[in-house]
């Protein structure tokens, strides 16, 4: 994705849940996905479709909802 791209994302996804701790990061060696953060907190993985929309993907551990 461009670095455009992850902007446009990144203030998206801050402007939803209201947290400007929330990064969007670039992936190394792949140019259809970026990676949403909370300060070094993994979450997520954003995927670019080939409708040019973008498909969020978060796993939820059952040790995470202790």
């Amino acid at each position: 994705m461009t670095s455009e791209e992850i902007g446009k994302l990144q203030a998206y996804f801050r402007r939803l849940f209201g947290n400007d701790l929330l990064q969007v990061r670039a992936r190394p060696k792949k140019d259809d996905s970026c990676e949403l953060y909370k300060e070094d907190e993994f979450l997520g993985v954003i995927y670019k479709d080939e409708d040019d929309d973008y498909n969020f993907s978060m796993a939820i551990l059952d040790v995470d909802l202790d």
